[in-house]
């Protein structure tokens, strides 16, 4: 099957002779035109040859969500292929002992190095922040200031075109080089007796201004907010007298800041005593094109300053397979933040000219791709499906290529396509990216046609009108190519 058309025609199509028909269309054209007016479909299906099978405004430039994150991820592996990449064997957070000044008690730094797995949880194994906090404890009993020192990357916590709503939930966490729990903090929300409050549990990093009620019912209408850079969360709405308790996924605004209030809590516990104060130091991001800014030389501390203790992170590939899987936003864009150190000081900037460098290589066009963050939080990013269809045939023909489309999630399967495709012809055999932001959808992957052979496509929703389930839509279409080839 070979069709080529541009988006007006294939909706047009919905109004010819078959509109009426009770036979489902084996058209993907007209599938998507179901949609209605509103939706911009953008679509290109090829072989892996690059002979294109499918293409609804294949050139069209449209909002790619965490489709983005394909190009996060295979830039990484790209340059690990390379040995370029800022891999694991540099370690993990560590902390320091900065001498002691005045009769004082020394400071302690707590430093990132762009781990995205470092743990506070109690019953942590590997990564753990505890293990940072045992290591101080068992040379002093007593500090002044605890230091979060995030400095590896400049002071860009979100991203270009986030949208604000964000930053209160765990979608919009910020980024940082020290990073515990995935920067979140969890809110477990407990029904009271009818017409109470309900009560909050939570670290006492926090406040909470309470507005919520308990009712009859089996009606949970819980709701949040929470002011940028502030830290007092703001319940409100409404929580079932007989619901289990509701657990909130909270963003933290500064997590090298936080991260230090968990150690000091943790040294506390061990009966170090903290006579000063939790501070933070950023990296502020600065011009670029004065050699002198570019390294502002943020760490105050003597260079022969030994580490006390060192975490080891997991390696990359564990990572991506996070990243891919589970649509990981914060571990995304530190990815995006260690490419950039192989082209600069590892701001947003840098990471997208290592980007940029690999879909040079891949023969992509630049009209074909642009981005501003390594998430797909961002509403700036732009991307053509014949553009991503190109790279995906790129990756596929790299040493890595294989490896790399192991982390994607499969149809019915796993991963955030765990319920699409399932029970169809296309579970288990379709391999591809999802990608979700306000009026917008989007896949891009593999699959295997009832022929046998592997298909690469990209298929994208944008404008998407609140009544349209374009997700559906956009499943049987590919359901309607992958029958057809």
């Amino acid at each position: 099957m070979r069709l080529f058309l541009p988006l007006a025609a294939a909706f047009a199509l919905v109004f010819g002779p078959s509109a009426g028909a009770e036979t489902p269309s084996s058209d993907p054209a007209t599938i998507l035109a179901e949609a209605g007016p509103g939706t911009r479909w953008g679509l290109m299906v090829s072989d892996t040859e690059g002979r294109e099978i499918v293409a609804i405004d294949p050139d069209g430039r449209f909002m790619p969500a965490s489709n983005t994150k394909v190009f996060t991820t295979a830039a990484a592996m790209w340059q690990a292929a390379q040995g370029t990449f800022p891999e694991a064997g540099n370690g993990g957070a560590r902390v320091r002992l900065a001498p002691a000044q005045r009769g004082r008690a020394p400071d302690v730094i707590l430093e990132g190095r762009g781990d995205a797995r470092m743990s506070a949880a109690a019953d942590c194994v590997t990564d753990c922040l505890a293990t940072l906090a045992d290591a101080v404890a068992a040379r002093t009993r007593s500090v002044h200031d605890v230091i979060g020192d995030d400095t590896l990357f400049p002071d860009q916590r979100w991203t270009p075109g986030m949208s604000w709503n964000n930053i209160p939930t765990s979608s919009g966490t910020g980024i940082s080089a020290l990073t515990v729990n995935d920067n979140e903090i969890a809110a477990t929300v407990t029904p009271a007796a009818v017409g109470a409050a309900p009560t909050v549990a939570l670290p006492s990093y926090y406040s909470v201004e309470n507005h919520a009620l308990t009712v009859e019912g089996d009606k949970d209408d819980l709701a949040f907010d929470r002011a940028p850079n502030g830290r007092t969360l703001v319940l409100s709405g409404t929580i079932s007298a007989s619901a289990k308790p509701s657990v909130l996924a909270l963003a933290v605004d500064d997590p090298a800041h936080y991260a230090a209030w968990r150690l000091a809590e943790m040294l506390r516990a061990r009966g170090v005593k903290v006579t000063g104060t939790v501070s933070v130091r950023h990296r502020p991001l600065l011009p670029i094109d004065d050699p002198e800014k570019r390294d502002p030389n943020a760490r105050l501390d003597p260079p022969d300053l030994p580490a006390l203790a060192t975490l080891q992170p997991e390696a990359l590939a564990a990572d991506v397979n996070t990243i891919n899987k589970v649509s990981q936003n914060l571990h995304a864009e530190l990815l995006l933040r260690r490419l950039g150190l192989i082209s600069g000081t590892g701001s947003i900037a840098d990471g997208q000219v290592v980007v940029r460098a690999m879909l040079d290589q891949a023969g992509v066009p630049p009209h074909a791709v642009s981005l501003s963050d390594g998430s797909g939080m961002s509403s700036y990013n732009r991307v053509s499906p014949r553009g991503m269809t190109a790279l995906l045939r790129w990756i596929a023909r790299q040493p890595w290529g294989a490896a790399w489309r192991e982390t994607l999630p499969v149809g019915g399967v796993d991963g955030t396509l765990r319920r699409r495709f399932a029970g169809t012809p296309l579970a288990g055999k379709i391999f591809a990216k999802t990608g979700t932001l306000n009026a917008t959808n989007a896949l891009a992957g593999y699959l295997t046609a009832a022929s046998g052979r592997t298909l690469v496509f990209a298929i994208y929703a944008n404008d998407v009108p609140e009544d349209v389930k374009a997700t559906a839509i956009m499943d049987r279409a590919l359901l309607a190519v992958a029958a057809a080839n």
